[in-house]
């Protein structure tokens, strides 16, 4: 059995899955290089149509997924003043079992956010 990759983003200052979001799934190779895997967006529960990163696709390995949290909290009317506090909201995370689901969600507000390795 193969493992994959998901996301669920939701955004805690309105209480609602943050649809519309785009996400970027990059691999890393080493250093500070990296290479686009795939975009997505999110959809109205928050979470892609289908796994970032699909059974056929994964590997073990290091990724950065990368969350337009800027672009989405000005859609949604929440942006203050440029300079916005969060813009990229980049997580970096390691890929070490290639038969396991891993689920790396995103907890957002205007001023602050948490993650951490679902189920």
């Amino acid at each position: 059995m193969a493992g994959f990759l998901t996301t669920h983003v939701l955004d805690t200052a309105r209480g609602l899955p943050a649809a519309g979001l785009e996400i970027t799934l990059y691999a890393l190779d080493g250093g500070a290089a990296r290479r686009e895997v795939v975009r997505m967006v999110t959809n109205e529960d928050g979470r892609t149509d289908s796994p970032i990163l699909p059974q056929a696709d994964f590997a073990i390995g290091q990724y950065e997924l990368v969350f337009a949290a800027g672009a989405y909290l000005r859609a949604t009317g929440q942006a203050g003043a440029d300079p916005l506090f969060l813009d990229d909201v980049p997580i970096r995370f390691g890929i070490n079992d290639a038969t396991s689901h891993y689920h790396v969600p995103l907890l957002l507000s205007p001023f602050g956010y948490s993650t951490y390795r679902g189920s």
